[in-house]
This record gives structure tokens, C-alpha cells and sequence, in this order.
């Protein structure tokens, strides 16, 4: 039997996160998105549904690749605007009682210093229900409207990401001991400087004498969720990552991505079965099969065939537009999202895509599996990938937001749990704890491990 599944909503403070065109629907509530009660009334609706968390996607720019200028994005809302998700995990936190917040962040436009006092009070404020997604960002205009003329090189920009979590864990791990905080109003110390210390990094790229601005958190370090599916990204994963989310559109392609990130783990020294794995998927989900389909096709009625292309193109960094669109998609080494176009190119030898078929693929449901049916036949399928693509859980995006995910509370949520097949966060857990199963600080096998100092 499957053992029970991790569940995070994937989402994104847009109009349009991976459905183009799908905001249009009438079920569709996505233009409220930047209501803070869209968003608290989401996540009750998830923790009431057994989900663990919810994953924030973020970018720094505009999609602006195909056709040489972002007007086909921007029409369709496609990530575009987007709001800051650091902004809205309290707000949120105080909504609920168990449900976690994993945030994306760039390492390549944050600094090391400043995000992990975000991270710190975010910690803190939640009762240590805070995860972060570690990105290296791959979008031109993010590099343009950030001050640099063009994108630093994708392996480059994991090389720069290897001293910035150094810099962290000795901020978060390293910096104030567990006890330094004493409030001890009789003898008039509230921290305790001997318990207080500098980090002193002077690096290729940072200088941080410390010490860290936030005291010891109930996690110290977030949970570290990874999504990089070049040969670079997952050595990042498998140094750092406690979780992986990854896109794949069958389980025979899931089981290759999970099965590398066992080997990197090992090679990195760390117990092969420390990280989670998560996939993308799309479920559309009613009472029946029948009724299911029904809702599919109407809402295929409403894609925006332009708009994915455009998101497309703004994942590969790839202009595609003006090609021949039954022509075959093949590999072009870029500095954006490589495992984008990866995905369609070569980790499925059996199939070669077209651009036509691309943009039918991603126009529901973004890069990953569309599964739709009734309860049991939506739970079969998610079982059966997560059995035979060795993954631990999903994290669930709606094609019409937010309607599929309440749907998928209402109706999948019961069956999973019916089977025993959902993986109940137990009240006052942190988001570690609820994820991996084990304590709520990186285990001792984690290279942030190593930035902690020894006691006595």
C-alpha cells in the first residue's frame, strides 16, 4: 500500500499562475487575488482539507520572451501582476492553525544578511510553520530591472548560491545560542551577550561579520524546499534540500527524477530517504467520471493558447513565436529554466513534442499531469503515481482558481482520508515536523548542521 501523501497547494499571488486563459471561467474567483480574504479563506479551506501546506511561487520579472516583448503575457495576466508572498505567510498563519507556508526567494537578488532575518521573524511569527523555496532565478528582466545588464550564468548563479547558504545556516544555526534570550529582570539582561557571536564570513561574494538579527526560531533554519532539475540544481537539492518539487508529466518520469535525487543525496553523505519528493499535478475532480469530463472540456473551452506560449517562452527563455508549430521541439541550451524545456525534449524518449502540442500540454495545468474524475478515480491515479514514480506527495495546482482546489478538499480529501492514504499534520507541529516526520531542526546529517556551535 502507498504510505499516506503530503499535500501543498501550488499557488501564486496572480491573476494567472499555470492555466492561461482559465481566469475567464465563471467558477473562476482569480481576479481576487490580491484580496487578503481570497487568501485566508483558501487557506482554512486547505488546513480543514488535510493539506500541510501551501507553496508560493514568485518571480522578479515580467515574461516578456515571446514575440519579443511581454504584451502577450501581461494580457492574459500570466504571472502578471504579482504581489510579494513574504508579504501575506502572517496574515495567513494567524487564519489557520496548521497549515505551512513554503515562500520562494531568489538567491541571486536577495542578500544573505537581510533574508534570513525575513525568514527568522517569519518563523517565529508563524510557531515555526515556514518553509523556503532556494531559486537562482532565470528571467532577463529580472536581471535588467535589478541592476545587472544581462542574467548571471545559470552554473554561475548556483556557485554564488552555495556561499549564500553558507551564510545563512551561520546566521540561523550558529549565531545566538538557545539560551541567550534569558529576560531576567532581576538582573537586568535580556539577552545574554556572552550567548550572542559575529559569524565573521568574508566569501568570494559576501562580507557578513554578523552577528544574526533574529533570535534562536522555533525551526532556526526554514523548511528548504528545491525545485532545480539541471544537472547543477539537483547537486544544489541534494546538499541542501529537504523537500523537491518537481514537474513530471508521467510517473516513469518521475521515477528517474527521484531516483537521481537518491544518488545525489548519497553523494552528498546524507541518508537517501531525507527528502520529500512532490510533483506537480492538476487535479479536476466531481461526483463522477462523467461529470469530470464534462468539466475538463469546458474548460478547455476557455484556454488562452497565445498567453501559454508566452509563459512558455518565458520559462525557457526561448522565443518560439513565428516557428512552425508542427515542427519538432528540440534541446537548446539557455540560461533561463533548463529544466523547462527539458522536460519536452529529453526526458521522454518515447515522445517528440511539437510547439503546437507544447502549447496545449501547458495551457492546463502548466508542465505537469492533468488527473480527472470522480473521488476514487482521482485517488487511484494519485496513488498509483505516487507509487510508481517513488514520490511522497503532490503539490496541487487549480486550473480555475480557486475552485478546483476547494473542490479537491471537498470531494478527494475524505476518499484519501477514507484509505488512510493523507498524512495528518498533528496541531502545533512545525512545518518540518509535518513534512519529514522528525524533529523541528535540520538533522544532524544537513550541511547547515555543521554552522551550529558545540555545546559546552
Amino acid at each position: 500500500m502507498t504510505k499516506p501523501l503530503l499535500l501543498n497547494a501550488f499557488e501564486m499571488l496572480v491573476p494567472v499562475h499555470q492555466s492561461p486563459g482559465l481566469w475567464r471561467h465563471p467558477d473562476s474567483g482569480a481576479h481576487r487575488f490580491a484580496e487578503l480574504g481570497y487568501w485566508t479563506d483558501l487557506a482554512k479551506a486547505l488546513e480543514d482539507g488535510g493539506f500541510h501546506g501551501i507553496f508560493f511561487a514568485d518571480i522578479l520579472g515580467q515574461y516578456d520572451v515571446h514575440g519579443g516583448s511581454a504584451d502577450a503575457a501581461v494580457r492574459g495576466g500570466v504571472q502578471y501582476p504579482t504581489l510579494d508572498p513574504l508579504l501575506i505567510v502572517s496574515a495567513l498563519a494567524a487564519a489557520t492553525e496548521r497549515l505551512g507556508f513554503g515562500v520562494t526567494a531568489s538567491v541571486t537578488y536577495e542578500h544573505p544578511y537581510l533574508l534570513a532575518r525575513k525568514f527568522g521573524t517569519l518563523d517565529h511569527l508563524t510557531g515555526g510553520r515556514v518553509g523556503w523555496n532556494i531559486v537562482t532565478s532565470y528571467q532577463e528582466s529580472a536581471a535588467r530591472n535589478l541592476g545587472l545588464d544581462t542574467q548571471i550564468p545559470h552554473d554561475e548563479r548556483y556557485d554564488r548560491a552555495e556561499e549564500f547558504m553558507d551564510v545563512v545556516y551561520k546566521l540561523w544555526e550558529g549565531s545566538v545560542d538557545d539560551g541567550a534570550v534569558v529576560a531576567d529582570a532581576a538582573a537586568n539582561v535580556f539577552v545574554d551577550p556572552a550567548g550572542v557571536r559575529g559569524i565573521g564570513h568574508d566569501g568570494d561574494v559576501y562580507r557578513v561579520p554578523g552577528p544574526a538579527l533574529v533570535g534562536p526560531s522555533p525551526q532556526r533554519t526554514p523548511l528548504l524546499f528545491q525545485a532545480g532539475a539541471s544537472a547543477r540544481g539537483r547537486a544544489f537539492a541534494g546538499r541542501h534540500a529537504e523537500a523537491v518539487f518537481f514537474a513530471a508529466s508521467t510517473p516513469a518520469q518521475a521515477r528517474k527524477y527521484t531516483d537521481g535525487l537518491r544518488a545525489e543525496l548519497a553523494a552528498a553523505g546524507r541518508a537517501p530517504e531525507s527528502v520529500k519528493a512532490f510533483n506537480i499535478a492538476t487535479v479536476i475532480v466531481a461526483e463522477t467520471d462523467e461529470a469530470a469530463a464534462a468539466k475538463l472540456a469546458d474548460y478547455e473551452a476557455h484556454v488562452d493558447t497565445d498567453a501559454a506560449l508566452a509563459l512558455f517562452a518565458g520559462w525557457t527563455g526561448l522565443d518560439l513565436s513565428g516557428l512552425d508549430q508542427d515542427a519538432p521541439l528540440t534541446y537548446i541550451r539557455s540560461e533561463a529554466n533548463q529544466s523547462a524545456l527539458a522536460q519536452f525534449t529529453l526526458l521522454d524518449p518515447e515522445r517528440t513534442w511539437t510547439l503546437r502540442e507544447v502549447a496545449k500540454f501547458v495551457s492546463i495545468g502548466g508542465r505537469g499531469p492533468v488527473i480527472v474524475g470522480s473521488p476514487a478515480t482521482v485517488a487511484d491515479e494519485l496513488e498509483r503515481f505516487a507509487e510508481d514514480g517513488g514520490i511522497d506527495g503532490f503539490n496541487l495546482t487549480s486550473a480555475v482558481r480557486p475552485a478546483d482546489l476547494l473542490a479537491f478538499a471537498r470531494l478527494v480529501s475524505p476518499e484519501l482520508r477514507r484509505r488512510g492514504l493523507l498524512a495528518e499534520s498533528a496541531p502545533g507541529a512545525t512545518f518540518r515536523e509535518a513534512v519529514l516526520g522528525k524533529g523541528p531542526r535540520l538533522a544532524a546529517d544537513h550541511p547547515g548542521a555543521a554552522a551550529r556551535v558545540p555545546v559546552g
